[in-house]
C-alpha cells in the first residue's frame, strides 16, 4: 500500500516562508515525478510544482516560479517544497503527488495522492 506523509504546513505572514516534506512509502519506483497540486477555497485544484530524476528536470507553475523550489531525493522517495515571498493567495490545502512516466500538469495523471497539509498566508 503507498502512503505519502506531508508535514511542514502551517501559519505565516505575508512574504514569510514554509517548507513541506513528504514522504513516500509501500513502493518503490524506477522512472517517477513528485511533486505538489494545491487547492484554495472555492477554487479547482491546480498544479504547483514537479520534480523528475530520469531525465533530472523540474517544473513549476507561472504563479510560484522563482518563489517556490522543488527539491527531492530519488533513493529516499521524498519530496520537499520551499515556499518564500508567499502571498495570500498561496493560502491552499497542499498535496503530495507521484506518477510513472512524465511531468504532467494534469491532477489526473498522478496515481497517488497525500492527504493535504494546510498553509496560511495571513496579510
Amino acid at each position: 500500500q503507498v502512503q505519502l506523509v506531508e508535514s511542514g504546513g502551517g501559519l505565516v505572514q505575508t512574504g514569510g516562508s514554509l517548507r513541506l516534506s513528504c514522504t513516500v512509502s509501500g513502493r518503490a519506483f524506477s522512472r517517477h515525478v513528485m511533486g505538489w497540486f494545491r487547492q484554495a477555497p472555492g477554487k479547482e485544484r491546480e498544479f504547483v510544482a514537479a520534480i523528475g530524476w530520469i531525465p533530472a528536470s523540474t517544473s513549476y507553475a507561472n504563479s510560484v516560479k522563482g518563489r517556490f523550489t522543488i527539491s527531492g531525493d530519488n533513493a529516499k522517495n521524498t519530496v520537499s517544497l520551499q515556499m518564500n515571498s508567499l502571498k495570500p493567495e498561496d493560502t491552499a490545502v497542499y498535496y503530495c503527488v507521484v506518477k510513472s512516466g512524465n511531468f504532467s500538469p494534469r491532477g489526473s495523471e498522478y496515481d497517488y495522492w497525500g492527504q493535504g497539509t494546510l498553509v496560511t498566508v495571513s496579510s
